[in-house]
């Protein structure tokens, strides 16, 4: 069983004592450290370094769950870098924004980028919206909706102006052929969100999404849509959300702890709250250093009150299972840390808008045109450049 002295000892006595700020800073630079070095190839290899995770989310599910109520003032959120980077960029821009791209994925973009000699100038991590989800990016971005980009019909009252848009599930090829010679471009493209539902049946899951990635981003496809964006062009790759491998989630052992989370959210990782609820923790106060004394390695399960209604809940635990806040995108309440429960058909084994670490933190990588690599055929650019 893991607990949060697995963390390393230094990171463990930060995170209790650093302000918020400093504190998800730690938190995203391990797991940084933990996702961006080059894999193996091995799916095995991705599951482990999920796992690896497990003690920061267990820290933010119990001694440091205060942390989320300052996660908007505290986080480098996505949205804000990305419009902040556009504003501060001469046009020649690109965005590439891979829908429910996880930090999992990075070392398959840093692999490629280097074994074709591109420059990267940032491979950072940022935080995406609460809750992780599409629609929340693109509200940030100032798109309504992501199927606003389509066919450049985003218009310009949005914070990314002048940009030609599309969105789109092609493959990889065809979405060369859509990029003109505009000089700032955003696209928007669908995978690996739509396979992640598409994989999240039991028995299948991270594994067989980790294949498919080693595939996708590996080959020369991709890297034509990287070089046609880059061509004239400084690119930016990142994602609206990640995603949580819920199939390697314990289910939550308390019966009345399970008959709430399932009356609450169902076989998902969030909900809109309008009215408060009993059995989480709600708009929690920024918080208060705990001593080491006071780190738990478990949820605590007091005696529960009966259910008595979808919105409430069997009463208070501490740590707490959820959190209800208010965001930019309304008041919602989310599952806290890596926890599921028994549902009709099987909790899906991927899953996003939730509170955990790789649910919430995303790449944000920059990339410039490399010259010619020895040994590797060039693909045209677009016209114009």
């Amino acid at each position: 069983m893991q607990s949060v002295t697995s963390l390393p000892l230094d990171l463990l006595r930060k995170v209790q004592t650093a302000a918020s700020a400093e504190a998800w800073g730690e938190l995203f630079g391990f797991v940084r450290e933990i996702c961006f070095p080059a894999l193996p190839g091995a799916a095995a290899e991705v599951t482990r370094r999920d796992r690896a995770v497990a003690p920061a989310d267990l820290f933010l599910a119990t001694a440091g769950w205060d942390l989320w109520a300052d996660y908007y003032a505290s986080v480098p959120r996505t949205a804000e870098r990305l419009a902040a980077w556009w504003a501060g960029t001469p046009p020649g821009r690109a965005v590439l924004i891979l829908d429910g791209l996880s930090l999992r994925e990075a070392p398959w973009l840093l692999r490629g980028a280097a074994e074709r000699g591109y420059t990267v100038h940032a491979a950072d991590v940022t935080g995406a919206e609460l809750p992780a989800d599409t629609g929340p990016f693109a509200r940030a971005l100032g798109f309504g909706q992501r199927s606003a980009l389509e066919n450049d019909g985003a218009g310009g009252a949005h914070r990314l102006p002048g940009a030609r848009t599309d969105s789109v599930d092609l493959p990889w090829r065809e979405c060369v052929d859509l990029i003109d010679a505009a000089r700032d471009w955003v696209l928007w493209h669908h995978w690996p969100d739509e396979r992640i539902h598409k994989l999240n049946a039991p028995g299948r899951g991270l594994a067989a999404l980790a294949a498919e990635t080693a595939a996708r981003l590996g080959g020369d496809d991709f890297w034509a849509l990287v070089e046609r964006l880059t061509t004239g062009r400084r690119l930016i790759v990142t994602g609206d959300h990640g995603y949580a491998a819920t199939g390697l989630f314990p289910d939550a052992g308390d019966r009345a702890q399970s008959a709430y989370l399932k009356a609450r959210y169902k076989s998902g990782r969030s909900a809109p709250a309008p009215t408060a609820l009993r059995g989480a923790a709600s708009d929690a106060a920024p918080r208060a250093a705990a001593p080491a004394s006071a780190v738990p390695d478990a949820v605590e399960s007091p005696a529960p009150a009966e259910l008595d209604g979808k919105d409430s809940g069997p009463g208070a635990w501490t740590p707490p299972l959820d959190l209800v806040t208010e965001t930019p995108h309304g008041r919602h309440g989310f599952v806290l840390g890596r926890r599921k429960w028994r549902s009709p058909g099987g909790y899906p084994t991927l899953a996003h808008g939730g509170l955990s670490l790789l649910e919430v933190a995303v790449p944000f990588i920059e990339l410039s045109r490399p010259s010619a690599p020895a040994g590797r055929p060039r693909h045209a650019g677009p016209s114009g450049h």
